[in-house]
């Protein structure tokens, strides 16, 4: 089959990538934590792929690098997760957290993740914990688990940027926006979304 996909990126949406090589347009699944590891659109990227292919649908899936595929596909092996919960459970935390959290053992923020129940946290935590690799050529993130913006940290620290800038800036971005009403009435999922779209601006 193919590894992988090098073109231009033509869009950039949530869990979807767009990129256009020799006259080709591809629909990609990718989880958000690795699309924010990409360029923005008009950029050439390299994506390493996966094809999910059955009776009732073809999707191909991409991911930033081929560790990222890995994590993808060891998460494909625990009962109970498909392509899709996989790619929601990426597009939740970025791989070096959830490594930090099997590795510390953690269940009860195993539990937290979105897609991720009781039952599958443990079947997670059993097959995976201590089994999890990233090359030591791909930037890991240690950060506080209590952070509640720490995935939105995590990622913008891959992207190149210095981590006490990163998290100074989004304890200013959250001071300010916790003021507003609307701010406060968004899920969590959002509030992320938008303050790493502010920190994105405000720090290049």
């Amino acid at each position: 089959m193919f590894n992988s996909i090098t073109g231009t990126i033509t869009g950039k949406f949530p869990k979807q990538l767009f990129i256009e090589n020799s006259g080709i347009e591809w629909d990609i699944c990718m989880p958000d934590s690795n699309l924010d590891m990409l360029g923005p659109v008009g950029t050439e990227a390299k994506v390493y792929t996966w094809l999910q292919h059955t009776d009732m649908l073809m999707a191909l899936y991409g991911f930033a690098s081929n560790e990222e595929r890995s994590v993808f596909l060891d998460l494909l092996k625990v009962d109970g997760i498909g392509a899709k919960g996989a790619l929601k459970i990426m597009s939740s935390v970025s791989s070096g957290r959830l490594m930090e959290v099997l590795e510390k053992g953690d269940i009860e923020m195993l539990e937290k993740i979105p897609g991720v129940g009781k039952k599958t946290a443990g079947k997670m935590m059993l097959a995976l914990k201590g089994k999890l690799t990233i090359s030591e050529n791909t930037k890991v993130v240690r950060v506080a688990v209590s952070s509640p913006y720490s995935d939105v940290i995590t990622s913008l620290v891959s992207m190149g940027y210095d981590k006490k800038v990163v998290e100074q800036k989004i304890s200013d971005l959250v001071t300010v926006l916790s003021s507003d009403s609307g701010f406060e009435g968004k899920s969590q999922k959002e509030k992320e979304d938008l303050i790493f779209r502010r920190a994105i601006v405000e720090l290049a």
